[in-house]
Formats: C-alpha cells, structure tokens, sequence
C-alpha cells in the first residue's frame, strides 16, 4: 500500500475542546480535523485518509455510540472515546465494539498521544491486511470452476489420484489443475497454497470424511 498522509479527526461539540485537542495533536506533528457533531463528521469526513477518530461520548443529536456503529460498518478506522464523566456501561459497549480507548475529561495529554498512536496503528494494520485479503481473493477469482472445487480437495489432504476419484477426472488432469492452480495463486509451496486456502475459509474435504 502506498504511504497516505494519516488524518485524525476530532467530533465533540465543545468549541474549546476540539480547539485544545487539535492544537495539541498538531503540535505533536499530527494532521488534524474537527467537527462538531456525528453528523457533521459522517458528511465530511476524508475517508481516504482518515486513521484515528477522537470521538466524544455524549453530544446533542447523534451520540458517540450511533456514530462508532456507522463507522465500524463502512471503514477501517480506529476510534478513542473521550467522556465528560465515568459511564461504565457505555465504556463496556464502545470497547466491544472495537474501540481502542476510553480516556475521561479532562484528558491527559500523554494518555491522548498514546492512544493516538496505538489507533492509528491499528487502521494502518487492518487496511493491510484488508488489502491482503483482497488481493488474495482476486487471485483465487482467477482460478477456473474445475481449479476452484479441486483447490479445497488438495489443501484438505488429499492425493492426486484421490481427488480424481472425487472429481471423476484422470490424475494427471489433476497434476495438471494442481500446477496452474499454484501459479495462479503465486504459492511458492503447497505449504504457502494451504495457509492462503485456509485465509480464504474454503470449506476443505478431508480424506478421512470421504472414507480414504
């Protein structure tokens, strides 16, 4: 993935707050936006480029909650929680939800950083491994049906002459099938072919369930 210059964005409806907290996290060298609602964030948001999200608990309108379930469902983007006041149930929910802290007002300015960094890591891990699985799967998508229904057969543990017995196909049909399946999955192992099927979660036969 090519390197992106990484957003955070600050959401809480007080002025002073959002002016304080850009002001720290550009003085630490961070590229910052701020907005004043959830709804206001979800409009103008710079997806593209958006890495950390510093998101207030409890704002008029959308709440902080409402706004973490929009983005875990449409982006990779990590998100700390800043609260006026102790709320342990809403703290429980927005961790099970995925996010990365839960820093109370007022917040310690280490504390901030470090959070920052540790959700900004986290975006940039999940968008690679994103990117991975989708690279992966585009190369599965190139293999054939015939490839296709082979591959779960083979990384199940099955021989060649077994999986032909299965497929109704000679066992050089499926020597053949078994090395273009490797090239196009750029496997330099069928050890490398077995961890990308199991990425994929390809329900694999193995031969103790056909009996072998």
């Amino acid at each position: 993935m090519e390197p992106v210059n990484e957003v955070v964005c600050v959401v809480d409806d007080d002025a002073s707050i959002r002016e304080a907290l850009t002001s720290l996290l550009h003085a630490y060298g961070k590229s910052v936006q701020s907005f004043n609602s959830g709804q206001e964030f979800l409009e103008e948001a710079p997806w593209d480029t958006l890495a950390c999200l510093i998101l207030d608990m409890r704002m008029p309108g959308m709440s902080g909650l409402e706004v973490q379930e929009h983005v875990i469902n449409n982006s990779h983007v990590s998100i700390v929680f800043i609260t006026g006041r102790n709320d342990v149930p809403s703290t429980v929910l927005a961790m099970k939800s995925g996010a990365v802290d839960f820093l109370t007002k007022p917040v310690s300015e280490e504390a901030l950083l470090r959070a920052v960094d540790t959700a900004i890591a986290t975006t940039q891990t999940q968008r690679r491994e994103a990117a991975e699985a989708a690279a992966l799967r585009a190369l599965y998508e190139t293999l054939t049906p015939r490839e296709q229904e082979l591959l779960p057969l083979l990384v199940g543990g099955m021989l060649n002459k077994q999986a032909a017995d299965v497929l109704g196909i000679s066992e050089y049909t499926v020597q053949v099938h078994r090395g273009h399946i490797m090239k196009k999955m750029r496997a330099p192992s069928f050890a490398t072919l077995v961890r990308q099927a199991s990425r994929l979660e390809l329900e694999t036969t193995s031969t103790s369930n056909r009996g072998f």
